[in-house]
């Protein structure tokens, strides 16, 4: 097993330095080949499991918003490789598509970057069968979920046939209030202007999240490099750590990195130090840093839309104490100890079955060590397209899942926060541990803190980057 892991991590590896180039600016480098083989197999999916029902499917890109950068919605993406807001794609029964765009005119070129123009010749390229308007002049350069009726005149003119001829409309609207915000807005909208609309709804989330949670080789390939920019991160955080140090100090080298590595924060990073570190979610990163006290550092970069999640905890002195490294130690063996037993057929959390639920075997394994009350979350989730990637905690982890395992002990009376974090890829015989390569004994932890690293230009990444332009 574990030459065959080796020999997966290596073949990682050349595929990642072979495809570490970004494209300059270019969306239509991209192969939107399997976004066509995906949309496909969404279409006999759902042509299997709704035989008695005629229809069209209906995924609507996401909206921007002024005080954020757009990130486009994640199925949507999964399924197109688009990159523009407020666009919506149809899909007929057959395959056919038709990329809606805002009819947003040429003012929209001035106030935002569009990676490529959608044209009726680049669609063709992207696998899409014809691209029109979502309806009459917008009264901006952008769309919002609360659109005019005649900004969607054509889509909703599209959908009211449909629906008038018997179809239903397939899209993503499930029943957890959590998810898919922007699409719900946008469908209360249309609701306003459709008679009956929202009992003609068929959810197709559960499908499309079965689908993304299998990763292929070239989601992979994605995700890997977001690791080692992660990684990278890390080391240049420890570098920075020390005492007096401020939290936002070491936040800023982890961006820097991120940035100049062509990537982006996956999620908001945690720099918590002292009594911070039993605060799972701190993100306010304000607070100077103590002598003798530990620094947890929970971060993760966005590479190309795929998300790593990396935690490691530093000694802000650059030296454990002996109290300190006997959790710390309970910790790591904890994550050896279910790294070992991650693979087809375990359960990420499963408490009818707990002797193959990896959460409750990271449970008893530290209760065994007396620390099982100080262990207050779950042992890992699904990682991809979002940290916390869509995936069905009700089914045993499969070949092609990425998840997390991140045991921990908090000891808010002690000031004491552990937690140790990697990615693992599932594999046949097991977990391949995609960020292998990030030190974690603690003599190697320490090592990295008491190295006092300038901030660094990310020299691998930009190498690669400058090999694939010239």
């Amino acid at each position: 097993m574990k030459k065959q892991i080796c020999m997966v991590t290596v073949f990682i590896l050349v595929c990642v330095a072979k495809g570490f180039g970004m494209s300059g600016g270019s969306a239509l480098v991209n192969d939107f080949s399997m976004h066509v083989l995906r949309r496909k197999e969404l279409i006999n999916t759902i042509k299997q499991e709704y035989s008695n029902k005629k229809g069209v499917v209906v995924l609507f890109a996401g909206f921007e918003d002024d005080r954020h950068v757009f990130r486009q919605e994640s199925s949507f993406y999964y399924l197109t490789g688009i990159k523009e807001a407020s666009t919506v794609l149809v899909m007929d029964m057959d395959g056919e598509t038709t990329l809606y765009l805002p009819n947003c005119g040429v003012s929209r070129s001035s106030w935002i970057y569009s990676p490529v123009e959608l044209t009726q010749e680049n669609a063709k390229i992207m696998g899409i069968d014809s691209v029109t308007t979502l309806g009459q002049p917008c009264r901006g350069y952008q769309l919002h979920p609360y659109f005019a009726q005649s900004e969607y005149q054509a889509l909703l003119e599209r959908l009211d046939n449909e629906i008038k001829n018997g179809g239903s409309i397939f899209t993503l609207v499930p029943d957890n209030a959590h998810e898919y915000q922007q699409q719900r807005l946008v469908l209360n909208r249309i609701s306003q202007f459709i008679l009956d609309f929202p009992q003609l709804l068929v959810d197709i989330s559960g499908h499309v999240a079965a689908m993304r949670q299998r990763k292929d080789i070239k989601e992979i390939e994605k995700l890997y490099k977001a690791v080692e920019i992660t990684v990278m991160a890390h080391e240049a955080a420890a570098g920075v750590i020390a005492p007096d140090v401020s939290e936002c100090e070491v936040q800023a080298s982890i961006e820097y990195m991120f940035i100049g590595s062509y990537a982006r924060a996956a999620f908001p990073g945690i720099v918590a130090g002292g009594k911070n570190g039993t605060i799972l979610h701190y993100t306010a990163n304000k607070d100077t840093l103590k002598a003798g006290d530990l620094v947890v550092v929970d971060i993760g970069a966005e590479y190309d839309y795929y998300c790593a999640d990396i935690t490691r905890t530093y000694p802000v002195s650059g030296k454990f104490t002996e109290w300190q490294k006997k959790i710390y130690n309970f910790v790591l063996e904890t994550q050896d100890y279910i790294a070992s037993l991650a693979r087809p057929g375990y359960w990420l959390s499963n408490k009818d079955y707990p002797e193959k639920s990896l959460n409750h075997l990271a449970k008893k394994y530290l209760q065994e060590c007396g620390y099982g009350d100080y262990f207050i979350h779950g042992i890992g989730h699904y990682l991809g397209l979002d940290v916390h990637d869509v995936g069905d905690y009700k089914r045993p982890l499969q070949e092609g899942d990425v998840i997390t395992i991140e045991p921990g002990i908090y000891i808010p009376e002690e000031k004491i926060g552990i937690r140790i974090e990697d990615d693992y890829w599932i594999v046949k015989d097991g977990a391949i541990c995609l960020s292998e390569h990030l030190p974690k004994k603690p003599e190697e932890i320490e090592a990295m803190v008491q190295q006092n690293v300038e901030y660094t230009k990310p020299q691998l990444v930009h190498d690669f980057v400058t090999e694939a332009r010239s």
